[in-house]
């Protein structure tokens, strides 16, 4: 992890567009501010790891229901193949 000092009103650059200013300083608190391009996701740290989970969840359910839908569509062909 790379540690760098700022005071209030300095900049931090990374990847030639992404700017972040410490905005103020109060007590153990510390505001910042992300200047980044849209595309580029900015989020708390709990925020984000709130989101992954969100995200492993959804892709969880959609394999189950893939899952689903073959053995939904296997039962449909031994149907057939009893009724023939």
């Amino acid at each position: 992890m790379l540690v760098l000092s700022r005071k209030k009103g300095q900049s931090i650059i990374v990847a030639d567009n992404i700017e972040i200013t410490v905005v103020e300083i109060l007590g153990d608190t510390v505001r910042i501010g992300v200047n980044a391009p849209r595309e580029v996701a900015v989020h708390r740290q709990e925020v984000f790891e709130q989101i992954a989970a969100e995200n492993q969840q959804a892709q969880q359910s959609e394999g189950l229901q893939l899952k689903l839908r073959q053995l939904t569509e296997l039962s449909k062909q031994a149907d057939k193949k009893d009724e023939a």
